[in-house]
């Protein structure tokens, strides 16, 4: 739990806040175990952020807040592209996320979640752990949960607040951000809040000047020894300084209705659109806060979450209600153009991937083409519906032990339309046959009339038999037609995407006596997944019998995903149950101790078959096993003379069947999900605050030691079986026989440390309260602090990508208050350190080694903020 005094922004007067200051720390009420309770009551770890903390941190969204709390990481690439973790529980592949995400009691679960914007919110809540029972297969490492403020039948309410920041060295931003609450009649309320925000850049896309990030020369041999091919890839087009911005807006409106005396009726909705361009990690390698990026990117992300919720009751018992659509689209752009280096670095053979021709003269046998642009970019228009129903029922409160049972449906489609492309590649006239670039005699962009094979020496010759093209030059080497499998892609994934999940579950708790208390749950789940769809290149869909380029106008014309169903999809289910049970001890009033026992599960899922380039085939996959997490945890949470509060959590959690996403040597860059083996983690949590008087010290921080258990073994093709799967056993230091480029059989040993989660993270702010004549004041001053982090499971990968290292940074801010309004100043990053959090590639690090970029904390970033509330 994070807690803090009241911020200046929330106290009605300058003599209130004087007082305020004076009494003890205020108390969180938290719905994690949907009912109403002190967190101090709840026996699990968790931590909360206050209205209150969330504006004096200055947090806007998701890496803000994750930054507060110590036992949440997060990779991704930049907003609207990150997704979270819990204790180092950091799954790398697999169809569900392991961390439930949730606004009010609506899940947003996922990988890659939507940044929601935090205003007017009451508290974000984060419970570490599985939390499987009352929050399904998306929690399986813990819940992150954000609580708006409801509308208030008792009174009018309006505030706006006004922000105009700088990142240091970087570009301006501001912030306009406001909410109204109108009682419309004795029973009848809403509220409404809206905002509109722009962030400046920090990251420069500078000139390449004709080298990669290592000095390099940028030109390409593009795949053969011709010295008359080559491109030499140029940035300058669209190099631009602080090109990482973020423009977004959006609201939330509800409604409040009391159809008679127990019963709220609430409907909501919350929508939100965010347009960020850029990356927002650097390249060390280029320079400080600096990228060599050759396309553009950019993530538009547009969402909206229409809610229902009805609590009543029926006699003596309480039901709940809650009712859910969610909707998100986002378009998104990306630079790829080191894929297209890593072809190149190939050598000889990959002509057919590189050199493509356009632009023409003449005709016939004398037609001469030129080269277009061979680099790739990506381009993806991605479509996610949900419909979430709960319905839970609780015994009556004057029962010797209380009971909550009930339903859960959920239905989820998401439809995938993603391109690895070249720009033009759907209108050009043709491309250099394999090994027509180093063919004796050939002319480049000239068509072909034979095909090319290679000599008992592996020479490439003109195949005189092979007539691909009577009214060719003989010695052309440019096979008309286009690679595009649909549109500009060279690499098309077209899918439909559904999934069902039901569940019944039951919480209760039985007063053994008046101060031990026992605690169980069950949930029994059943999961489905469909999926249907085409995913590969040209030759992919050749061999299902397509015939490329797909029509632009129509989806699903081509299917690949399950040749061996007759109807193409690919299909997945399964069903089992978590389970949990605690004991806490309230030995007394303000203090407690408790054991919680909990499990948490993520089901499996289908592979898609994969073609290997060598074999010039397809090969089945076999499906990923699901995977459970186990926790025990012991905890003590006290409050000392209500000005000393201290938590504390010991925990041990036992992983089986890590999902990981893999890239298969010979499989063109496809990838598939496989189970790594086991591990575990021990840690310790903890959160203090201590209220003397004027001042205020709060600190919170997580250890974890989280490692493999066993080796990991690889994944690779069996040519015998004609199939993808893992090794049965693997030695350390040796090769899979017959890969190229070679596979270590072991990806990570026994003790390989997890990924992405520091071995401790904490935060400590001091905070002072005083009056300055009719004003009333404060001044505070935050450190956060973590240590280094690896970034991949395997071995070789995270060798490439390369750990993280531990930093310390300090954030100040102060403000000034009289009647309604509220002055704020802030300074974020004080001393612009480099604190890294992560470091990750668009392209996989296994092919695209030099494109890794390194994620940070925000550099220096400050300003002043102004508000009313009235």
């Amino acid at each position: 739990m994070i807690l803090s005094a009241p911020a200046l922004a929330q106290a009605p007067a300058a003599d209130a806040a004087a007082a305020d200051a004076e009494q003890g720390l205020g108390e969180i009420v938290v719905t994690a175990t949907r009912s109403a309770q002190s967190i101090q009551k709840v026996p699990i770890s968790m931590q909360a952020l206050g209205a209150e903390k969330l504006q004096e941190r200055q947090v806007k969204g998701l890496s803000d807040f994750a930054a507060l709390l110590p036992s949440v990481s997060f990779e991704g690439i930049g907003p609207g592209r990150n997704t979270a973790f819990f204790r180092g529980i950091v799954p790398a592949g697999g169809a569900y996320a392991s961390v439930g995400y949730y606004l009010d009691d609506m899940p947003i679960t996922g990988t890659e979640v939507p940044d929601i914007h935090a205003y007017d919110l009451e508290r974000v809540e984060a419970l570490s752990g599985p939390q499987g029972t009352l929050y399904g297969a998306g929690s399986l490492a813990g819940t992150i949960r954000l609580i708006t403020n409801k509308p208030k039948l008792d009174k009018f309410e309006f505030g706006y607040d006004v922000e105009a920041n700088k990142y240091g060295k970087g570009d301006f931003g501001g912030q306009l951000e406001s909410y109204i609450n109108v009682p419309l009649a004795p029973t009848l309320a809403v509220r409404a809040m809206g905002y509109y925000r722009r962030d400046g850049g920090y990251i420069d896309n500078t000139p390449n000047n004709g080298t990669f990030n290592d000095g390099s020369s940028s030109t390409l041999t593009l795949g053969d020894n011709n010295p008359n091919t080559s491109y030499t890839l140029d940035n300058s087009d669209i190099a631009k300084d602080d090109y990482n911005t973020i423009r977004e807006f959006g609201g939330r409106f509800q409604l409040l209705w009391q159809p008679t005396e127990g019963w709220d009726i609430t409907p909501e909705i919350t929508a939100q659109k965010q347009v960020a361009r850029g990356y927002f990690g650097y390249d060390p390698r280029v320079g400080d806060l600096e990228v060599h990026d050759y396309d553009q990117t950019k993530n538009d992300d547009r969402w909206y979450q229409a809610a229902l919720s009805i609590h009543g009751h029926i006699g003596d018992w309480d039901i709940v209600s809650a009712t859910g659509y969610f909707k998100r689209r986002t378009r998104t752009l990306n630079d790829y153009t080191y894929y297209t280096v890593t072809y190149d670095g190939f050598g000889p053979g990959y002509e057919s991937y590189l050199q493509f021709f356009d632009n023409c003269t003449g005709s016939g046998a004398s037609q001469q083409c030129q080269m277009i642009n061979p680099t790739q970019y990506y381009h993806a228009d991605t479509h996610r519906n949900k419909f979430t129903q709960e319905l839970r029922i609780s015994t009556p409160k004057d029962w010797p032990f209380d009971v909550t049972v009930g339903g859960f449906y959920q239905r989820q489609k998401n439809e995938l339309n993603t391109s690895y492309a070249i720009r033009g590649l759907d209108t050009i006239t043709g491309y250099t046959a394999t090994g027509g670039g180093d063919v004796a005699g050939g002319l480049i962009g000239v068509p072909a009339m034979y095909g090319i094979t290679y000599d008992d020496d592996g020479n490439p010759v003109f195949d005189t038999s092979d007539v691909i093209n009577p009214n060719g030059n003989p010695l052309g080497t440019m096979i008309l037609g286009t690679q595009a499998v649909k549109g500009d892609a060279f690499y098309y994934v077209e899918q439909d995407q559904l999934y069902h999940d039901k569940a019944i579950f039951a919480e209760g708790h039985y007063n053994i006596t008046p101060t031990l208390k026992l605690t169980g749950g069950i949930r029994y789940f059943w999961t489905d997944y469909k999926v249907r769809g085409f995913a590969g290149v040209a030759g992919s869909a050749a061999g299902v019998g397509c015939t490329t380029p797909l029509p632009d106008d129509e989806r699903l014309t081509c299917v690949n995903t399950n040749p061996n169903a007759a109807d193409g999809t690919g299909r997945y289910k399964e069903d089992g149950e978590t389970h949990k049970v605690a004991l806490d001890w309230q030995f007394q009033p303000d203090k407690m101790v408790y054991f919680n026992y909990s499990t948490g599960f993520r089901p499996g899922g289908f592979n898609r078959p994969l073609r290997i380039r060598s074999l010039g085939k397809i090969v089945n996959v076999a499906p990923f096993k699901s995977e459970t997490l186990t926790n025990f945890e012991v905890g003590v949470k006290t409050t000392w003379n209500n000005i000393f509060r201290f938590n504390a959590a010991v925990y041990y959690e036992k992983w089986n069947n890590i999902q990981y996403g893999v890239v298969v040597s010979g499989a063109q860059g496809a990838g598939m999900t496989g189970n790594a083996g086991k591990a575990e983690v021990k840690g310790i949590e903890y959160d203090a605050d201590l209220r003397l008087g004027k001042v205020t010290i709060s600190t919170s921080g997580a250890f974890n030691d989280a490692k493999l258990k066993g080796d990991f073994c690889n994944f690779a093709l069996n040519t015998e079986t004609e199939s993808i799967a893992q090794l049965s056993s693997c030695t350390l230091g040796e090769f899979v026989e017959g890969s190229s480029p070679p596979t270590p059989q072991v990806a990570a040993a026994n003790g390989t440390r997890l990924p992405r989660q520091p071995r401790f993270k904490g935060t400590t702010s001091i905070r002072y309260d005083t009056d300055l004549g009719d004003y009333a004041a404060y001044i505070q001053g935050a450190a956060l602090y973590q240590t280094g982090a690896t970034q991949d499971l395997n071995v070789e990968s995270n060798e490439l990508l390369g750990n993280t290292k531990g930093f310390v940074s300090f954030d100040f801010s102060g403000g000034i208050k009289k009647d309604n309004w509220s002055v704020t100043l802030f300074l974020q990053n004080a001393f612009d350190k480099r604190g890294q959090l992560t470091r990750n590639t668009f392209c996989s690090i296994d092919f695209c080694a030099n494109s890794s970029r390194t994620f940070t904390i925000k550099p220096q970033f400050f300003g002043i903020r102004f508000g009313q509330k009235f």
